[in-house]
């Protein structure tokens, strides 16, 4: 959902609202309960967080992709999909 971000005519109040697309502009404002405008805003970006996606979903590692050494599903190579399937 999208940040807006509106200024008071009256006070000069700035303040932020999270709203729908498809919502009506705020008309008045919290504060002194003047008209506001809704600014132009810089856009938004995307924001990855925690352990990285780069380590979990790109990384690659030399060894089996179910983590053992040894089939268990007694195929003569690892496995390709976790946990171990025949």
């Amino acid at each position: 959902m999208p940040t807006y971000e509106y200024r008071c005519n009256e006070c000069g109040h700035v303040f932020e609202v999270f709203q729908t697309m498809t919502a009506d502009p705020i008309a008045t404002c919290p504060k002194c309960k003047g008209p506001v405008v809704r600014l132009i805003g810089a856009g938004s970006a995307i924001l990855f967080k925690g352990s990285g996606f780069h380590a979990t979903d790109y990384g690659r590692t030399n060894g089996p992709s179910c983590n053992r050494e040894e089939p268990c599903c007694c195929r003569e190579t690892p496995c390709d999909r976790r946990p171990c399937e025949s």
